[in-house]
């Protein structure tokens, strides 16, 4: 299903579709026909009551806007939902109906229903994000050699490589997936407890009902319920946000680049994307502009999250109520922001050639650096300083290129010789150890040199 209106820029198709009304009530539904299943190989319900349960648990035979109102009035929707399963049940097979949501408690169905999803999400963002490192390694190698002014504050600074820097995004990506990839890891475990988390209902074969529950579900088998302890959730949020960050800074350097004064990269255009409503020359940063848009709303979100952590006893009041919409949206924010960098990449158009145009358009003043650590080692450092923040007043108020105003000083020429001074431009010769730089971003841990 297409996301709604007002969540359009918020998430992608799949993710709207994973988090609809429909696929988390089959999450529940999911826990309840587990539950039942792990308590009928228990030898705690009939087998017919729980293959009753599991033909009933459709999400197609429940009334959504219904359940949605009465969660409102109970505070959880695990209440509403094991009423009308059980009445649903007890329309088929009265006997199977008292087996409904046997020993568990209302949060056991929402957490376990929060987990299914997270599971079935992160293939959605792994996919995506495999999609952005390729591209982005394909980007940094072949632009391994195309040099660019680096920039600092805003403003011209000596120059990099554009391979170098997608290497930075890249490197930055792959540590904030690898967090990601751990914490779902950790988070991707039953929830199951009953009343106050000892599983009483069920004597001595609480552990065995729960275990057969998680390998009915594919998820992990804690040591113990969790509903007061949310660290592993937090930690999942809280990894979102550092992946999400680095996906801005990725979207702020590209929307930088695609002013029209600089110009240097450019976001794939196509039918209706990227232009303005009113200006037909325009071509915007929209896949940018979607993933800052993420990045400037998930630090709140990871903040409510974090605040709601701090819960009471064995069960909290408000804190497990907020996190439904807060984890869903910070998961579609994330997953967002992957989808739309992973098409920038993709498509991002490089302009190797307005790069050189920007370098030469400082007339050489972001090469100051470079003078003047050649004269620091003629003469005094700081006389060398000076020397050269004079050069570079002259040159931009005259409108001449700092290696020649440089040039005119005989201190100058006395001490670098007009080969230097000829070279000193060359933005080739001043890029350091850029492309080592690059490949150790690039390189596995065990290989960097």
């Amino acid at each position: 299903m297409p996301a709604r209106l007002i969540e359009s820029l918020a998430t992608t198709e799949p993710l709207a579709n994973l988090f609809s009304d429909e696929s988390v009530l089959q999450a529940m539904l999911d826990f309840e026909v587990a539950l039942a299943r792990a308590e009928s190989r228990a030898g705690i319900v009939p087998k017919a009551a729980a293959d009753a349960i599991q033909a009933t648990a459709k999400a197609a035979n429940f009334d959504v806007a219904a359940l949605a109102r009465e969660t409102l009035r109970a505070g959880t929707p695990g209440i509403p939902l094991a009423k009308a399963l059980t009445a649903k049940v007890r329309a088929a097979n009265a006997e199977a109906a008292r087996f409904v949501h046997w020993g568990a408690t209302s949060q056991d169905v929402a957490d376990t229903a929060l987990v299914l999803l997270l599971k079935r999400a992160q293939p959605l963002l792994a996919a995506d994000l495999a999609r952005l490192d390729a591209a982005l390694l394909r980007l940094s190698n072949h632009h391994a050699d195309t040099v660019m002014l680096g920039r600092t504050l805003l403003q011209a600074a000596p120059p990099v490589t554009f391979g170098l820097k997608a290497a930075g995004w890249l490197a930055a990506i792959r540590r904030s997936r690898e967090r990601t990839e751990s914490a779902f890891a950790e988070a991707l475990v039953l929830q199951f407890g009953g009343a106050s988390g000892t599983l009483a209902v069920l004597g001595d074969k609480g552990l065995d009902v729960g275990r057969a529950m998680a390998e009915e579900l594919g998820i992990g088998f804690p040591d113990a319920p969790w509903h007061a302890h949310r660290d592993r959730l937090g930690a999942l949020v809280a990894s979102c946000g550092l992946l999400t960050a680095s996906l801005g800074k990725m979207a702020r350097d590209i929307s930088l680049l695609m002013q029209s004064e600089i110009g240097e990269v450019a976001e794939p255009g196509g039918s209706g994307r990227g232009g303005s409503s009113t200006m037909p020359q325009k071509r915007n940063p929209i896949a940018s502009a979607v993933t800052l848009a993420a990045a400037i709303r998930v630090p709140g979100l990871v903040a409510a999250f974090l605040a709601g952590m701090v819960q009471d006893h064995e069960r909290g009041v408000g804190g497990s109520q907020a996190e439904w919409p807060t984890v869903a949206a910070v998961i579609q924010a994330t997953g967002v922001a992957a989808s739309s960098m992973a098409e920038a990449a993709e498509g991002l158009e490089v302009n190797k050639a307005r790069m050189r145009e920007n370098i030469e358009a400082t007339r050489g003043t972001v090469f100051a650096e470079r003078a003047a650590f050649l004269l620091a080692q003629k003469m005094e450092r700081g006389a060398a300083q000076q020397l050269v923040k004079d050069a570079v007043r002259r040159a931009e108020k005259q409108g001449r290129h700092l290696a020649k105003v440089l040039a005119e000083n005989p201190k100058v020429t006395e001490a670098l010789g007009l080969k230097a001074l000829r070279e000193l431009e060359t933005p080739e010769g001043y890029l350091g150890v850029a492309e080592k730089l690059r490949k150790r971003l690039l390189a596995p841990p065990d290989k960097r040199s």
